[in-house]
């Protein structure tokens, strides 16, 4: 058990967390929505600190992110738990464990054991990802202070629901992020996770006003997020905030408890491209369709192909110093 950063003592020994929009008021002996920081005789700890479920060496383009050191390695880090709980979750085996199973498992690794396993692996950054990293923020934040002073980069992959306050803690040391824009309607988030999509959108401003590199990723659900209007509106917002946020729209496939629908037609993914692109986002790339032309990325100005992928893996980059050879637009990112 590990004290928590980011809460406030209340009357009769209840606490109020600020670690996530939730805001939990949490009475002694109980838990957070998240079910990982426990509020012990008034004081509140998290119970996932050092405790890892998963590690891995993962190809960038895995979290994704297309446009943050691309062709590089990142070593991705995950406790168990989550501060929503989406009925579509592709990871909820451990996501989901301390609320399914009312377990916590994990083996023992310390930040700086975690920043010498990335630097062995060759990774060039270090991602919170697989679970929510702002439920382990404790553990994140001190391993991303050891990997920025390592030369690393570090990488949350994030349902965006972390409020100002933690955002502002983890600071110059948060470099990038791919934000889960899951739907662009309240009651989505309301019915199928557990939440809410204002603080959502606050954070993605939020990380863009602070010079963090944002991607963002919309999972498209037949009958759920995937009519046109509520696309063009999230694609029109997502363009207000910055036209150079590539938008990653994936394709959907049955899974934990939202078995009811099929998988999102590939006709639907190319449709929500097309808006992308006419809502003025330079970069609109489509997920889980193997070998699909929206898989690689195109000069925004001339159209000429300027990184070539299949899949997660790079085949092919016509760069000339960052920018397209064909009209010198410069392409968007960082480590290009």
């Amino acid at each position: 058990m590990h004290e928590a950063l980011l809460y406030e003592s209340r009357e009769k020994d209840r606490v109020r967390c600020y670690l996530c929009a939730h805001h939990c008021l949490i009475n002694p002996g109980k838990k957070g929505l998240c079910r990982v920081r426990i509020n012990q005789d008034g004081r509140l700890f998290t119970a996932v600190y050092g405790r890892l479920i998963s590690a891995n060496a993962d190809p960038i383009e895995k979290k994704p992110l297309f446009h943050f050191l691309p062709g590089t390695i990142s070593f991705s880090v995950a406790t168990a738990g989550c501060n929503f709980t989406c009925d579509f979750c592709q990871n909820y085996d451990i996501s989901q464990m301390p609320q399914d199973e009312g377990m916590i498992m994990g083996r023992d690794m310390s930040p700086s054991e975690i920043v010498a396993q990335a630097k062995d692996s060759g990774a060039a950054s270090i991602s919170y990802t697989y679970t929510e990293p702002t439920i382990f923020f404790e553990y994140a934040l001190d391993t991303a202070r050891k990997a920025s002073g390592e030369g690393l980069k570090n990488i949350f992959v994030t349902n965006g629901y972390m409020t100002e306050q933690a955002l502002n803690m983890i600071g110059s040391d948060l470099h990038a992020a791919n934000v889960d824009l899951k739907a662009f309607s309240d009651s989505f988030y309301r019915n199928l996770c557990g939440a809410r999509l204002e603080p959502v959108k606050q954070t993605i401003s939020r990380m863009k006003e602070m010079g963090i590199w944002v991607e963002v990723t919309t999972l498209i659900i037949p009958g759920h997020n995937d009519g046109e209007k509520e696309l063009r509106e999230l694609a029109g917002w997502l363009a207000g905030v910055s036209p150079d946020i590539p938008w990653h729209i994936s394709r959907f496939h049955p899974t934990y408890r939202l078995l009811d629908k099929g998988s999102t037609p590939v006709e639907t993914i190319h449709l929500a491209r097309i808006i992308g692109r006419e809502a003025g986002l330079h970069y609109v790339y489509s997920g889980n369709i193997w070998g699909d032309e929206g898989e690689k990325t195109f000069c925004h100005n001339c159209g000429h192909l300027v990184i070539d992928r299949v899949g997660f893996s790079i085949t092919g980059i016509d760069l000339d110093k960052g920018a397209c050879p064909n009209c010198q637009t410069q392409l968007a990112g960082e480590g290009i």
